[in-house]
């Protein structure tokens, strides 16, 4: 790399460095107390939520001043080697920098093939290790012969009453009704089965056509709906003119 050109960087580095000075002497205004900020005699009776926007741009500021703090190392580093006649080298391998990299970080130390990489972590929460699968230990769908009420029929419950979603962010795009918002809303509610009817006797046992009822889960759906009080009971008489006049027939017997 010619002189002229070792030059033109080293002007870049001291224009950035004498910048990044300016700022760090001002600790970005962190050399006044956070209260000074806040108008504030102490902090001890806030709530954490009442200051939160102040303490996200405090914490911000911290990182900005780390981050021109190690830039302005770089920059002494990189003005170094200039004096030693090292500026353009990869201090890895050797290699001449190329001059568009140097261009965009004239302080850079390796050529792009070494550069170090970004320090991604990866690692998630251990939280997620309980909570997984979905609904974590309260999840029993997966175990085999169980339907009793769990974890997700708590949360469909709750989700029925609606959220913030719309029919239009729902993941199945044939979602029309707000009523259908929620986790396997089409899950039959009340039975496992999807049976139209189960009859049944009361304590006495079966004693004749009298003693059979039927409970249908449509009733039970219709009573809900319409908020009547009279329960989802229906005699076998009132059951039999029902199916009649669904099947168009004067009489069923």
């Amino acid at each position: 790399m010619d002189q002229k050109m070792v030059a033109s960087f080293r002007e870049k580095l001291l224009e950035q460095k004498k910048e990044l000075e300016d700022r760090v002497q001002d600790h970005y205004g962190m050399r006044e107390p956070m209260t000074t900020s806040l108008q504030e005699f102490a902090m001890y009776d806030n709530h954490p939520a009442d200051i939160g926007s102040e303490m996200f741009e405090r914490e911000k500021d911290l990182a900005l001043d780390s981050l021109d703090r190690e830039t302005l190392k770089e920059i002494d580093q990189a003005l170094q080697r200039m004096e030693e006649g090292t500026y353009g080298l990869c201090t890895v391998c050797g290699e001449q920098i190329p001059v568009e990299r140097l261009e965009a970080l004239p302080q850079a130390q390796t050529c792009k093939e070494h550069a170090p990489a970004p320090i991604v972590n990866e690692s998630r929460p251990i939280e997620e290790e309980f909570l997984q699968p979905p609904f974590g230990r309260t999840s029993l769908d997966e175990k085999e012969g169980q339907n009793g009420f769990d974890g997700e029929d708590a949360w469909q419950i709750v989700e029925s009453w609606g959220t913030s979603s719309t029919p239009f962010s729902y993941q199945e795009p044939d979602k029309t009704d707000y009523e259908e918002m929620y986790i396997e809303s089409n899950e039959p509610d009340g039975f496992v089965e999807a049976v139209e009817e189960i009859g049944y006797t009361d304590i006495e046992g079966y004693h004749g056509p009298d003693s059979v009822h039927f409970m249908r889960s449509g009733t039970y759906e219709e009573y809900m709906r319409k908020g009547e009080g009279k329960g989802n009971f229906l005699s076998y008489d009132d059951y039999q003119g029902e199916r009649a006049e669904r099947e168009g027939m004067d009489d069923y017997s």
